[in-house]
């Protein structure tokens, strides 16, 4: 059986749980942790966008895209 080790965040976050004993403690993190990644994906974008990688026609040309695996019937 393989053993899995766990990073220091990883060690933190589970000496953390220990409190989040009730079902809304336990959604209040959840929703914190999806704000928090909300807040990293938005900061990116901003990010693309001061650097002109992600512009108004790119966005545009996504409505057109189409990356759907073809499968074989």
């Amino acid at each position: 059986m393989a053993t899995t080790v766990l990073n220091d965040a990883q060690l933190e976050l589970l000496k953390m749980m220990s409190v989040f004993n009730t079902p809304e403690a336990v959604s209040d993190l959840k929703q914190a942790i999806s704000d928090y990644f909300a807040r990293k994906a938005e900061d990116e974008i901003n990010k693309m966008w001061e650097e002109g990688t992600l512009n108004k026609e790119k966005i545009e040309q996504f409505r057109t895209l189409h990356e759907r695996t073809p499968y074989r019937q």
